[in-house]
């Protein structure tokens, strides 16, 4: 198999034969070519196959409404009591919605989650769940907010109670695999879906994880799962990838799938980064306490965005926001 990675730039400086990266922000006039067990090599627009070519430039469809030409941020709920950085924090309902409006403010999309995946975490009961995220869904619908909700869950009957409360997106971190049940309930919502790559449970997920190459072996699977997907009935209009950083991955094949993001638009839908305050960030930054990692957890967000991630997930929505601009206005030369 070849693979396909367009080397993303913002420079003003451009190239009147570049294309445009996803129909986004950046643009690309070499891509890389890689194959499994061959050294990689750099070509010029014109050796990239037609069919590679648009697939890699054409604009992606609008996500639960957004349209994808700028970056968009997910802010992140989790109404749980022992998420790896906000656990406890938004347990109560009424903590929950004070916390999600104060985000609305910045974010395009709130991610509401009720079971931790961190390393390590054991499984929740559905109903738990439930009770932890439909309530605060309903409010915040109830209370006015018209941003897209996502629910982040592996559980079919979880992502039900979320829909029928007011969700907009289900964000799958085993896209779909844990719950066999999953696939036929998003297919018959005609809902958008984020397919993101882990292995084995958070229980296990970092016990000596092992892969041939980080980069392709991640690709693959999302390939597969994107496949998987459409043929339970899904539109491929309607999904979204995201790599995994941290599920299923040491802190070297976190580096090496950021290095190298931009090959995810080889996929041909919208890719979403999640790495905010992540425990490579505070390994790398010298720093234990996840609360504490908004600066690296900005650093490595503005990179992603920098190769064209459509979509990123977040803990410091508001520092996000300023980043964001501030990032945008520089690399156009003037304030949006």
């Amino acid at each position: 198999m070849i693979y396909y990675r367009p080397i993303a730039m913002t420079d003003p400086a451009r190239p009147k034969d570049a294309l445009p990266l996803a129909g986004g922000w950046c643009w690309f006039s070499q891509v890389e070519v890689i194959k499994r067990s061959e050294t990689a090599r750099i070509v010029p627009l014109s050796d990239v196959p037609e069919q590679v070519r648009d697939r890699l430039s054409a604009p992606r469809p609008e996500f639960a409404g957004l349209s994808l030409d700028q970056p968009r941020i997910m802010g992140i709920l989790n109404v749980t009591p022992d998420s790896f950085s906000d656990g406890g924090l938004f347990l109560r309902p009424d903590a929950a919605v004070m916390g999600a409006r104060r985000m609305a403010a910045g974010a395009d999309i709130l991610d509401i989650g009720g079971e931790s995946t961190r390393p390590g975490a054991v499984d929740v009961d559905a109903a738990e769940e439930i009770q932890r995220t439909a309530p605060v869904i309903a409010a915040l619908r109830a209370g006015g907010l018209t941003l897209p909700i996502s629910i982040d869950t592996r559980k079919a009957a979880v992502a039900k109670a979320a829909f029928d409360a007011g969700a907009s997106i289900l964000n799958d971190v085993t896209a779909l695999q844990y719950d066999a049940a999953m696939a036929s309930f998003a297919a018959g919502q005609v809902a958008p879906v984020i397919l993101m790559h882990s292995i084995a449970t958070p229980a296990t997920m970092q016990d000596d994880p092992v892969y041939d190459d980080v980069l392709l072996d991640v690709f693959d699977a999302l390939h597969q799962r994107l496949c998987d997907a459409v043929a339970a009935g899904i539109p491929r209009r309607l999904l979204a990838v995201d790599p995994g950083i941290g599920f299923g991955k040491t802190l070297a094949h976190n580096l090496a799938l950021l290095a190298r993001l931009s090959l995810f638009h080889d996929l041909g839908v919208p890719v979403l980064l999640g790495a905010s305050r992540k425990r490579f960030i505070g390994t790398i930054g010298a720093e234990s306490d996840a609360a504490k990692r908004m600066p690296g957890s900005l650093a490595v967000a503005l990179a992603g965005v920098a190769q064209g991630m459509q979509m990123i997930r977040v803990h410091d929505v508001a520092e996000t926001r300023q980043a964001l601009s501030l990032w945008q206005a520089v690399t156009k030369g003037e304030a949006l």
